[in-house]
């Protein structure tokens, strides 16, 4: 289909190829209660933690691309998408929902869903799961929301 690598990576969108990365580096990061040197939190799971998300469906389909993703028993996903149809019920559910689930060691929320549910982000105040904010495709960055 594609002559060579090369080719295939300049039709690739950039954007995902670097969320991609990113979500590679995490979804190898195995958290121990001994690498969390500030608090000693203890993750209560036999051997790993996973990582939550709530974001635009690009970025969560390339973390899920990369691993990411996991759909318990009861068919409770570690992720949410977030588009112009959800509520802002649902994104504070999936917040509270992902902060007290055990097994989640890092929740990665878009900042531009952050702040929309902003008085929750910024009342949260456990070690674990950490909550990382992360750009999106469409919404850059901004880190005066810091």
């Amino acid at each position: 289909m594609f002559s060579n690598t090369h080719s295939y990576l300049l039709e690739f969108d950039m954007g995902l190829l670097h969320y991609l990365k990113f979500a590679d580096i995490f979804s190898r990061l195995w958290l121990h209660p001994s690498s969390l040197m500030a608090s000693r939190a203890q993750i209560h799971t036999s051997n790993s933690a996973l990582i939550a998300m709530i974001a635009d469906e690009d970025t969560v389909v390339g973390f899920l691309l990369a691993g990411v993703g996991n759909v318990d028993l009861r068919r409770k996903a570690n992720y949410l998408i977030v588009d112009s149809k959800t509520t802002i019920k649902q994104i504070e559910d999936a917040f509270k929902e992902f902060t007290t689930r055990e097994d989640i060691a890092v929740m990665l929320i878009s900042q531009y869903v952050a702040n929309m549910i902003r008085f929750l982000v910024d009342s949260y105040n456990r070690p674990v799961p950490a909550i990382l904010e992360i750009p999106s495709k469409d919404h850059p960055y901004d880190p005066t929301h810091d």
